[in-house]
């Protein structure tokens, strides 16, 4: 029974390290993408202003289109790293919904 239990426990560390090797990697992995988007689009960013004739403005749309657009795509590579919690918090729906149950509690007292 003991060897059961030790088997058990050994398998169960070994899926929790599983589990947190691969929350690592996603999270590597956003970094790494978070690295590349600022280094390029400064090289970028900086290439294009060099380029600009002397009229010409640097705060138009073509300086950051790609910052832009890649920027939506990074967003949505964090969303899927770090979840919901990203925008709200880890419990914020249960701490709000206790809020409004308290007060509407005050409010019928």
């Amino acid at each position: 029974m003991e060897n059961d239990n030790n088997a058990q426990a050994n398998f169960d560390k070994e899926e929790a390290y599983i589990r947190a090797k691969k929350k690592f990697d996603k999270l590597k992995g956003f970094y790494w993408h978070l690295a590349a988007y600022v280094v390029v689009n400064m090289f970028l960013i900086i290439s294009v202003t060099t380029q600009l004739d002397e009229n010409e403005s640097f705060w138009q749309f073509e300086t950051f289109a790609t910052a832009i657009f890649w920027g939506i795509g990074l967003t949505f590579h964090a969303m899927g790293v770090f979840g919901p919690d990203l925008l709200f918090g880890r419990g914020w729906e249960e701490r709000k919904i206790k809020e409004f149950m308290d007060k509407d509690k005050r409010h019928w007292e």
